[in-house]
């Protein structure tokens, strides 16, 4: 049986990335499912091509609070305070300077 354990499926691979770094800056390993599947948009039905994150079973429950807290978002973009740069939501870190979260004015 696998230790592995769906977490949340991301619309696309950029925000599964996204998440997938946040949640192994927090120590969590994490897998990515079905994001090979990409390339066959436009073959395939949209939802089809959602890529899943899976996270150790013993992990679940700290992932599940931080994929919340990003649900929860809502999509509200913030202004880093370091170089102005407007960012979207599911941005830790500023992409322009790579200002922490102590930086950004959310």
């Amino acid at each position: 049986m696998s230790n592995w354990i769906v977490v949340f499926e991301a619309a696309n691979s950029l925000e599964a990335h996204t998440l997938k770094g946040a949640l192994e800056s927090r120590g969590m390993a994490v897998q990515l499912k079905g994001e090979a599947l990409s390339g066959a948009l436009g073959e395939l039905p949209m939802d089809v091509a959602r890529v899943t994150l899976l996270v150790q079973a013993n992990d679940w429950q700290q992932a599940r609070e931080f994929i919340q807290g990003y649900q929860q978002q809502g999509g509200r973009s913030w202004r880093c305070r370091q170089c102005g740069e407007e960012n979207d939501a599911s941005f830790e870190v500023c992409w322009q300077c790579g200002s922490g979260p102590e930086g950004p004015e959310r």
